[in-house]
């Protein structure tokens, strides 16, 4: 069944978690099969922010809502946006002039906000607040005629959005290879930066290999990295050794989930995939393993987890224990458009939590 949303677009229904054809196998292993489920995981409070404000945009000037690029890094979210009428655009200028655009969690730089204006569209800043004060700490640090060395991903739309906050004062560097080759303009006056979803030892040594070649090198006021990516990096360290297969539920694109994956082997894993779904689980990947470890990224609905739970537990993997590493109570306020209702009344989920 499809809907339109009123403009000659047809959307699909919202779409299901898609289910497998056939269900795992129960095979026998040596030892007890169990699964070890890490927590945190999952949404983080950037990512329930930023699509609470797409849902709420919809319910205030409803369908269609654009947004710019994918408003969280889950292509599970993003089809169920579409569904309800949200298009999304990669560039500004597909947007038709005064309509609504949200940018997304992940940032964009002054030149998209400014293209915004200029098409008299309203828009709706969804920019994770951790991300945010890495732009402002981008505009501080130029401003005092620092050189940033900003460590990232190059094509991420979190780095381009940083980057064009100071794009005469910035250098990215990918990796810790890099940093051995990298040139600068100025040796004396530098300052480090970083994406907020990258891998917490591989910054550390990226920043290590730099200090090395600019020993004037300074580091940030705080932490960029945020906590969510943080403590999902930790949470998986503590099972990883203890895990014959590790399972990390979330997206290709999505930077945290693909370096969870990549923690959980440096830690001792035996194994580790990443799946979109639990379908895409493979048989294979379960012979002579007894424990499983299971964890998803900062932009996954818990939907998706239980479903893994689910059909591994078909396999015979009903022995679920959680190990929790940390508590997560942060919620962000939603952006100014969104915090009160079409009569004017603060709506119950001003601070961008999700209503039990």
């Amino acid at each position: 069944m499809s809907i339109s949303n009123g403009r000659g677009q047809t959307l699909l229904e919202t779409p299901a978690v898609p289910t497998r054809r056939e269900k795992l196998v129960n095979s026998p292993v040596a030892g007890q099969k169990r699964i070890l489920l890490a927590a945190p995981r999952g949404y983080c409070a950037g990512v329930d922010r930023a699509v609470i404000a797409v849902e709420k945009a919809l319910e205030r000037y409803g369908a269609p809502v654009y947004v710019r690029k994918q408003i969280v890094h889950n292509i599970h979210v993003v089809r169920e946006l579409e569904a309800r009428g949200v298009i999304f655009v990669d560039e500004v200028e597909e947007v038709p002039k005064g309509s609504t655009i949200v940018f997304s969690a992940h940032g964009v730089s002054p030149m998209v906000v400014q293209e915004a204006k200029d098409r008299e569209l309203h828009a709706i800043d969804a920019t994770c607040p951790l991300v945010t004060k890495v732009h402002r700490e981008a505009v501080r640090f130029s401003g005092q005629d620092f050189h940033i060395l900003l460590i990232g991903h190059d094509g991420h739309e979190e780095v381009e959005g940083t980057m064009g906050h100071a794009p005469d004062h910035t250098t990215l560097v990918n990796d810790p290879d890099e940093a051995d080759t990298i040139e600068v303009p100025d040796v004396e006056n530098l300052i480090w930066l970083s994406q907020t979803t990258l891998s917490v030892d591989e910054t550390m040594e990226t920043v290590r290999r730099l200090r090395t070649r600019f020993p004037h090198l300074q580091d940030p006021p705080s932490d960029d990295i945020c906590y969510a990516t943080q403590n999902r990096q930790v949470a998986i360290k503590k099972i990883a050794a203890d895990c014959d297969l590790v399972v990390v539920v979330g997206s290709e694109n999505s930077s945290n989930s693909v370096r969870l994956v990549e923690v959980a082997l440096e830690y001792g894993a035996k194994a580790a995939y990443r799946v979109d779904y639990a379908s895409e689980i493979q048989q294979q990947w379960l012979d002579g393993v007894s424990t499983i470890g299971v964890t998803s990224g900062a932009s996954v609905p818990e939907v998706l987890v239980e479903q893994t739970l689910a059909d591994l537990a078909d396999a015979g993997y009903r022995d679920v224990e959680e190990i929790r590493t940390a508590e997560e109570d942060l919620q962000f306020s939603l952006p100014k458009e969104l915090r009160k209702d079409a009569s004017g009344q603060l709506d119950q989920r001003a601070l961008g939590g999700r209503l039990s």
